[in-house]
């Protein structure tokens, strides 16, 4: 069973900037960041392979948004800049054996960490 715990939550004004962490248990091929906000279905926001050469983001944090990972520490980083209200979210930590945007194909999830932008 792999355990994921994320960190690095919290307020910040439209146009700050935040950094999650989420340390897995174990390696995987994949780890990825979606989120969830109220009365919305989660959506996935960004993804990234074991080797750090692929990544892949959703169109709406395109540009925005920065994934990374520290193998030696299997830890995934989303670094978040220009936030907007609309980024206002529980985000989850995603670890599995598919590099995907698909949120099914991950088996392993965190427990989530509230972001809250504030306009």
């Amino acid at each position: 069973q792999v355990q994921l715990v994320e960190s690095g939550g919290g307020l910040v004004q439209a146009g700050g900037s935040l950094r999650l962490s989420c340390a897995a248990s174990v390696s995987t091929v994949a780890m990825g960041w979606f989120r969830q906000a109220p009365g919305v279905e989660r959506e996935f926001a960004a993804a990234i392979r074991r080797s750090g050469s692929r990544t892949i983001y959703a169109d709406s944090v395109k540009g925005r948004f920065t994934i990374s990972r520290d193998n030696a520490k299997n830890t995934v980083y989303l670094q978040m800049s220009s936030l907007k209200a609309e980024d206002t979210a529980v985000y989850y930590c995603a670890a599995g054996n598919y590099f995907s945007d698909n949120g099914a194909l991950y088996d392993y999830w965190g427990q989530g960490t509230q972001v809250t932008v504030s306009s």
